[in-house]
């Protein structure tokens, strides 16, 4: 739907009339923020229209204004606030007492959309927010929007958003979760948090907001063409098609530029107007007394019909994307000027002195208080204490409470809900027979639904067809639809829905289906869901499990898509933690574990199963079930870093994971038959972060260590375990690596011509036996 025609919104407005250029010839060669802050003072000072009578704290502040007085005055502070910031940072920054200049200026206006919504919204704001937070400090007493900004802006440990680890936008209090990633990442968890919203209350899981809240997400047209906002308007029109409820208010603050690059004339509104399942409205954001009346249908919209909506808010932008953007190089003074008369707190104080609520001296007052507060809370930022220590850096990257974990992972307290999800005593798991994989994940994923009532699982296939290969088959049937679903194919919408419901205080478990996949959305791990406890002082967690099917040695099936055999883009980032089962009885506890720490330190997770052993039963010779395991009891669970051990010899120790201990084992078999050694099979099951401890104590004593990786040479697990082999002191033991080939994986047969086999084990044995 479309509120107004955009033309009506985006006109000049009448009252206000400024020069093309109130710049004099003298200093159109001088710093723009210097130009920017004389303009307000000039305009102001030269000001002769006509003044209307005062109006009373609730009239109108203009004739036909759904902005009342005070609203505008405490707006209008606002967007003051917001410029005096963006000023101080400009000078302070070459005293080296202030570390960011990305301004707000030109976007003040962004206060209006903070003043219609409320502070329990759940906000994903960009970083030209200034006036939005300023604004939405007023919310709760006591709370001090200068100070807190002037402590992020000095990257402060006292910062009560990162605690000095950038400078965000962010209050735990005030619901505005902090954004320090690549452009539109925020999006697709700004929609999944909308969505959660709706699926808690559904669920009758207790929010920790109001279930009318909506989630507020704003951005800037240029960002608006990124492939990752692109993913989250269509899954937003995706879930309204469907008639989902998914209140999410998408605020483009469209400002016509990208750094240098311009937004073609008209395109936002042509491009949002008419999209199906986004209702579009349009605001003027450089005029608070015109505006404020849109913004507020946007919202009230989004909230009474739980529809994802457009707000299109008209911004400029002045003083330059940053610091360090000389725009008078590559535009014109002419221009500059031109965008530098459109600033939007020129028409706010024309306002003022046009309502008659303030007079010229009562709005240069308020200017210079303004500007002296926000410079004094600066300087008193740069006095109070900064990181002075790596452990102080890292302290909320990677929360870990070993005790409380692992008496999460075996709490076992659940035993009627687990008979109900499993049918009877008798058909209690560990009654069963030894099982496969595949079964046994199937198990462990039924009890954890059963443990924690706030679990969810979703991804591609995964509920009436149970996934590709049948994983999570039955469990939409055993715990309904709303915990069990499919999504659309998009795995950065998948893995922004996960960040949502985690937001909300629930447990989600999404799927990625291959391995290759995730690498289409790695960003919403790395950038967003990993690094919010990082960048928030661990104020706001996303615990997740994320499961993610793949390693290669498939037969009959696959190529690259469906056999990717590296892991290099999950063991780079900070915090992760990612587990490898290769065995059945392995993969319930390590699931537990995993579960627990996302419950009791938000960590975020990835459960990675090798596709070839989902099925696998035998381990030396067809029939012998030697690869089949019992259900561990529900109060078994794996320490975390802890591997497990096969044998107990000496002569040669070789460390592996995943494909790699079944064909490690019977490689051991045929070495110990030839060379006469007896062998140790490390099974290291924990591939992020490695336990290098774990590793040197394994290797302690070990004649010869032979290293097998199913990954790639470059940048796989390997290096990093011949790395810790190295640090501990074992460099003079004889090593080899078996590994995978630097390539793609080809189809068929070909396939086992690129990654290790049971032979290359044997040959790396006969080489460390010539010595």
């Amino acid at each position: 739907m479309s509120a107004q025609p955009q033309s009506s919104i985006f006109s000049q407005t009448p009252n206000f009339n400024p020069v093309a250029s109130p710049i004099p010839a003298r200093m159109k060669g001088l710093n723009r923020a210097e130009i920017c802050d004389v303009n307000f003072v000039e305009f102001v000072k030269a000001w002769s229209g006509r003044s209307d009578a005062r109006p009373a704290p609730g009239e109108a502040i203009l004739d036909g204004s759904a902005l009342d007085a005070r609203g505008f005055r405490e707006l209008f502070e606002s967007q003051l606030i917001s410029r005096h910031l963006d000023l101080m940072a400009r000078v302070l920054r070459v005293q080296n007492k202030v570390f960011y200049t990305i301004g707000s200026s030109g976007h003040e206006g962004n206060a209006m959309v903070a003043r219609a919504a409320r502070h329990t919204d759940p906000a994903f704001l960009h970083y030209r927010s200034g006036g939005f937070m300023a604004e939405r400090f007023r919310k709760l007493p006591g709370m001090d929007p200068v100070m807190d900004s002037a402590l992020s802006f000095a990257a402060s440990a006292e910062d009560p958003a990162s605690g000095g680890r950038h400078k965000v936008w962010g209050s735990k209090p005030l619901w505005v979760l902090p954004q320090t990633s690549t452009i539109a990442s925020h999006l697709p968890k700004a929609l999944g948090t909308a969505v959660a919203i709706e699926t808690a209350r559904r669920l009758g899981h207790g929010l920790p907001i109001p279930d009318d809240s909506i989630a507020i997400c704003s951005f800037g047209d240029a960002s608006a063409n990124h492939a990752t906002a692109q993913t989250a308007f269509n899954a937003a029109a995706w879930t309204a098609y469907q008639k989902l409820p998914a209140p999410v208010l998408f605020v483009c603050e469209d400002n016509g530029i990208g750094i240098s690059v311009k937004t073609p004339g008209g395109w936002i509104g042509n491009r949002f107007r008419n999209m199906d399942g986004l209702d579009y409205f349009a605001a003027d954001g450089l005029d608070l007394a015109s505006g404020y009346a849109d913004v507020q249908r946007a919202v009230e919209h989004c909230r009474s019909t739980r529809r994802p909506t457009f707000l299109h808010l008209r911004t400029t932008r002045i003083m330059g994307h940053a610091g360090t953007d000389f725009e008078i190089e590559w535009r014109s003074v002419e221009e500059l000027c031109a965008v530098e008369a459109s600033d939007p707190l020129l028409r706010s104080a024309a306002i003022a002195l046009e309502s008659g609520l303030m007079s010229k001296d009562d709005v240069l007052d308020l200017y210079e208080a303004t500007r002296q507060r926000c410079f004094a809370a600066a300087e008193e930022a740069d006095r109070r204490p900064k990181i002075e220590t790596l452990e102080h850096v890292i302290a909320p990257l990677a929360p870990y409470t070993p005790a409380a974990v692992a008496a999460e992972a075996g709490r076992a307290d659940y035993s009627e809900r687990r008979l109900q999800a499993f049918g009877s005593e008798a058909k209690l798991p560990e009654a069963q027979p030894p099982r496969h994989l595949a079964i046994q994940i199937n198990n462990a994923l039924h009890d954890l639904f059963a443990k924690y009532p706030e679990t969810l699982l979703f991804g591609e296939d995964v509920a009436q067809k149970g996934g590709v290969y049948t994983v999570t088959k039955g469990l939409q049937k055993a715990f309904g639809p709303r915990r069990v679903f499919n999504t659309l194919l998009d795995e950065t919408m998948i893995l922004g829905l996960a960040q949502g419901f985690a937001n909300v205080g629930l447990l989600p478990i999404p799927e990625i289906q291959y391995l290759a996949y995730f690498h289409n959305a790695c960003d919403q791990i790395r950038g967003e869901a990993a690094s919010l406890q990082f960048f928030s002082n661990n104020q706001y967690q996303n615990p997740m499990v994320v499961r993610i099917a793949g390693l290669g040695y498939q037969r009959g099936f696959g190529g690259h898509f469906h056999n990717d055999n590296s892991i290099t883009a999950l063991r780079d980032i900070p915090g992760l933690v990612v587990g490898c089962p290769s065995r059945g009885d392995d993969a319930a506890t390590m699931l537990r574990t995993l579960a627990a720490l996302a419950k009791v330190d938000g960590r975020v997770a990835v459960f990675l199963e090798p596709i070839a052993l989902y099925m696998t039963k035998d381990l030396y010779e067809a029939g012998d079930g030697q690869w089949l395991t019992s259900y561990p009891a529900p109060d078994q669970a794996m320490p975390l870093g802890e591997g497990r051990v096969y044998g107990e010899g000496d002569d040669l120790v070789i460390f592996t994971y995943g494909n790699g201990v079944p064909m490690s084992l019977r490689a051991a078999r045929q070495i110990e038959q030839s060379h006469g050694w007896k062998a140790r099979v490390v099974d290291l099951r924990w591939l992020v972060p490695l336990n290098d401890a774990y590793i040197a104590e394994q290797a302690r004593g070990a004649k010869r260590v032979i290293v097998v990786d199913e990954g790639r040479r470059s940048a796989g697990v390997g290096e990093g375990v011949i790395t810790a082999l190295a640090e501990a002191g074992f460099g003079g033991v004889p090593m080899q690596r078996v590994v995978g080939v630097d390539t793609y994986t080809p189809l068929a047969g070909a396939a086992f011509l690129v990654i290790p086999g049971e032979e290359d084990i044997v040959r790396a044995a006969d080489v460390l036996a010539k010595g």
